[in-house]
């Protein structure tokens, strides 16, 4: 239970509209108690007074009454509904922004050992599932034990000792189910929560290497190991769902043998009257609506096992301490950018070779260089050394003459523009997903970059309105890697840092990016991460790295005259 505690502290952002809904949901149980009880009386009373009460008996206020009841319990439970699933949209929205800035701070380093398809159920799925603690557990809960003392008081008034006996028994009720049941179904609800994960990350990785596995012969087994966890999936909903039945069952059993003992008191005499009569029916039928109100809470608790169990494999990942702290002050951003880089050294961690080993170089204010080298060489894990995704080692990186970890975050990466090797396009229009560049930026520079970056045709149609759809669906790859250069031209910083930026485009469009990248980044200092040899010679310098180190260094001229490495790259077979 404790592992709830953070998360029910954010519910206190939205208890205004929480402390609503239940309100709401009180008066209306309380309208549908009070209609059924009034109809029950009033039927009764009818019946007893029969012919001869036609001008004795006050038909016209019972009536108005059952009405009054009626209207309040329509109205009641259409405004419940609404402000309570406001609310828990709301407090949903709240726990995914709240669980996405904790896990934020954690990439790369601390979720080096989770799965992708992983993190994404657990930021979708279980967060989803913290939800049901308001609807399913909180508001039931308070709304029936509200509902027993209003039932209880209300009915004293007629009957103390009947109404002391209806309020012990669904007191007893309300204090005794709900936990019985909770620690039965615990167990069965922290196998739901991880099988479900189990289920959606296997079924994530089928779908994503289904040719290899095809290609290998390994489908059928692999797709056997799916069947296998769902069949465990269903066997442990079906438990659920046999708990469920099992609570209301009992339910509906002691709603049955209370009303069965109130039945029977109540006709012995209602507050000193031996003969209350249409009283009787009163008593009845409040109980037979008042055990309505604990239906709900019945299989409450069966919930909460789920619940405890999600809000663990959140708290397992939003409690990690970050690979890199960022401090609060630091240097200033603004100016130019030159960088040095000092014996830095870097391994994975639980790998057994350094992936970046003693690697220096210096690169000036207003330079353009290039990083070149096979995959594995350590090109990308030295990109992300430059923008502190992982802190190095040994040695130093130095930005401006300070060290990376004296910067503050929004300090330093207003200092660079990052292109990474997979470009994120969201599921907005054109020019959102540019703005996320330049905010402030018109539609007059928005096209202009673009038609630099050779993406004139994507203005076509409905412009920067276009609808790119989720993950940018409509573009080619090269269009999305292009768009993501654009982003970081948009930018404006004084460093722009790029892994594999032409990847995947033709020879004309590759020289036109290099030429835009060039002609715009004049001013600025330009790494780019490359395999490829194209637009090499406009470098002021180039670093050949290999094995994790610096192989060789120089001018494009000098490279191709000292005829090692970097000219066997451009050697028929090479790189």
């Amino acid at each position: 239970m404790r592992v709830l505690f953070p998360f029910l502290a954010l519910y206190r952002r939205h208890a205004g509209q929480i402390a609503l809904g239940m309100l709401l949901a009180i008066v209306t149980l309380l309208a549908s108690i009070g209609l059924l009880s009034l109809s029950g009386w009033f039927l009764a009373g009818s019946a007893l007074a029969g012919m001869a009460g036609l001008y004795s008996f006050n038909y016209m206020l019972p009536a108005a009454g059952v009405r009054g009841a009626a209207i309040t319990r329509t109205a009641g439970r259409w405004a419940e509904r609404v402000v309570s699933h406001d609310a828990t949209f709301r407090v949903l929205q709240h726990l995914r922004i709240y669980t996405f800035q904790k896990i934020l701070p954690l990439s790369p380093g601390a979720l080096a050992g989770f799965r992708q398809a992983e993190l994404l159920n657990r930021l979708v799925a279980d967060v989803d599932t913290l939800d049901h603690l308001y609807l399913r557990v909180l508001s039931p809960l308070l709304s029936a034990f509200v509902v027993i003392l209003v039932v209880t008081v209300g009915l004293s008034w007629l009957d103390a000792s009947l109404a002391l006996t209806l309020g012990a028994i669904m007191l007893a009720v309300l204090l005794i189910v709900p936990p019985l049941f909770y620690r039965a179904g615990k167990p069965v609800g922290e196998a739901l929560t991880r099988l479900r994960a189990d289920y959606r990350q296997h079924l994530a990785t089928w779908l994503q290497g289904n040719a290899e596995l095809t290609v290998y012969g390994a489908a059928a087994r692999y797709r056997g190991q799916l069947d296998e966890t769902e069949r465990r999936w269903q066997q442990r909903q079906r438990q659920q769902a046999n708990l469920a039945a099992l609570a209301q069952g009992m339910l509906t059993l002691i709603t049955g043998m209370a009303v069965t003992l109130i039945l029977w008191l109540a006709a012995a005499g209602i507050g000193g009257d031996s003969h209350p009569g249409a009283l009787i029916a009163l008593f009845v039928f409040t109980t037979l609506a008042a055990f309505e109100a604990l239906g709900p809470v019945a299989g409450a608790f069966q919930h909460l096992g789920q619940v405890i169990a999600s809000a663990g494999r959140i708290a397992d990942v939003i409690g990690r301490d970050p690979a890199v702290v960022f401090p609060a002050g630091g240097p200033a951003a603004g100016g130019d950018a030159a960088l040095v880089l000092d014996a830095v050294g870097f391994r994975y961690p639980d790998q057994p070779l350094p992936a970046v080993a003693g690697v220096s170089l210096r690169i000036n204010a207003g330079e353009h260089i290039a990083i070149l080298g096979h995959t594995g060489s350590g090109k990308s894990t030295l990109l992300q050394l430059l923008t502190r995704a992982w802190d190095v080692d040994r040695g130093q990186i130095l930005l401006n003459g300070q060290s990376l970890a004296r910067w503050s975050e929004p300090a330093l990466r207003a200092m660079m523009s990052v292109v990474p090797q997979r470009v994120h396009i969201f599921n907005a229009t054109l020019r959102d997903n540019l703005l996320l560049g330049a905010a402030q930026a018109d539609d007059a520079r928005l096209a202009h970059i673009l038609s630099l970056l050779g993406l004139d045709k994507l203005l076509e149609n409905q412009g920067l309105d276009a609808w790119l759809g989720e993950g940018g669906r409509q573009l080619s790859g090269g269009e999305q890697r292009r768009l993501g250069i654009a982003r970081a031209l948009l930018h404006d910083a004084p460093l722009l840092l790029l892994d594999e930026p032409t990847e995947g485009l033709d020879a004309a469009t590759e020289r036109r990016v290099l030429d835009a990248l060039h002609q715009l980044g004049r001013a600025k200092t330009l790494v780019i991460i490359t395999h490829r040899l194209q637009g090499l010679d406009m470098m002021d310098r180039i670093y050949v790295m290999d094995r994790g180190g610096i192989a060789e260094q120089g001018s494009h001229a000098t490279l191709m005259a000292e005829k090692g490495r970097y000219f066997r790259y451009h050697s028929p077979g090479g790189v």
